[in-house]
């Protein structure tokens, strides 16, 4: 459905998204030192999946017919949920810094419009490249002056944490990839929710195995698990392949850059984590490279 026929939605979707996704990382940070991280995503795909399934139900919302077609959802549902979520909780909660996997999957958008290329037949023009290379910059001056912070010390990275957020990066590449080209016609409820199943069957079985599932019900807990359920789960999800129906990957890969920017200004508010004047000025490039990608000529 061309974008050109929904102006508004096209217009306000972008920033409504990186809003939404941003907090992702503050919610994960609210939660995870109160439970496990897989143990943490099973509950939120329960939820999420039975949440999304009852709308569906009450709504009347078409399911899926084939089992192509539930293939490719669950193809889907695996990238972008178990791989991308299940990396990036592992990897903060085995004590990754959130700046420093926010950049290494920051790197998403580089990656998507090169395998967009190849595999999608989209063209990235030059004025988008440019804009691609200075979001990174951008994410890079951000994150890198909080990493390089006197007293701060070196970030504990692990083998472990940086394979998991190195998967998380393929992931969600991939799976913004794969939905592109094989869910364009998912049904938005139904489908989601059946992603969410797929992930939960994989997520699952790893927090009986290697977590021993004990949860300290905290008040931060109950308010994180709630945000990310309804905030992240259902809003953005819904809004990610929203967008995806109505722009190129390449250039809602590239609203991905606006995230670490926009969770630090998030961290500061609420933690008082303070941006200093190379992170400011890593905003203002990132903003740059991201309007030269999504506004249109």
């Amino acid at each position: 459905m061309p974008a050109q026929r929904h102006p508004f939605m096209a217009a306000v979707a972008p920033w409504l998204f990186v809003l939404m996704w941003s907090t992702g990382f503050v919610g994960a940070r609210f939660g995870l030192p109160y439970i496990e991280p897989f143990t943490f995503l099973s509950l939120r795909f329960v939820i999420a999946s039975s949440l999304l399934a009852g709308l569906a139900l009450a709504l009347r919302s078409p399911w899926p017919k084939s089992a192509t077609e539930l293939r490719h959802i669950a193809v889907a549902g695996l990238l972008l949920h178990a791989g991308y979520l299940g990396g990036v909780f592992f990897a903060i909660d085995r004590g990754m810094p959130a700046g420093l996997s926010a950049l290494v999957v920051s790197l998403q958008p580089i990656l998507t419009a090169v395998l967009a290329q190849a595999t999608l037949g989209e063209t990235v023009s030059r004025r988008q490249w440019l804009g691609l290379v200075l979001g990174l910059a951008g994410v890079a001056l951000v994150v890198g002056e909080k990493l390089a912070a006197p007293g701060a010390g070196p970030p504990p990275v692990t083998f472990g944490s940086l394979t998991a957020v190195v998967v998380a990066l393929f992931s969600t590449t991939l799976g913004t990839i794969y939905q592109k080209r094989h869910g364009a016609r998912m049904p938005l409820l139904s489908g989601t929710a059946l992603q969410y199943v797929a992930a939960g069957l994989v997520i699952a079985p790893l927090a009986l195995l290697f977590e021993t599932q004990q949860i300290t019900w905290a008040p931060q807990l109950v308010f994180a698990l709630g945000w990310l359920v309804l905030v992240l789960s259902l809003g953005a999800i819904m809004l990610l392949l929203l967008l995806l129906r109505l722009n190129s990957t390449a250039r809602v890969a590239s609203l991905f850059y606006l995230v670490p920017p926009a969770t630090a200004v998030e961290a500061y508010l609420i933690f008082g984590e303070r941006l200093g004047p190379v992170a400011l000025a890593g905003l203002v490039v990132t903003s740059l490279g991201v309007a030269l990608v999504v506004i249109q000529r």
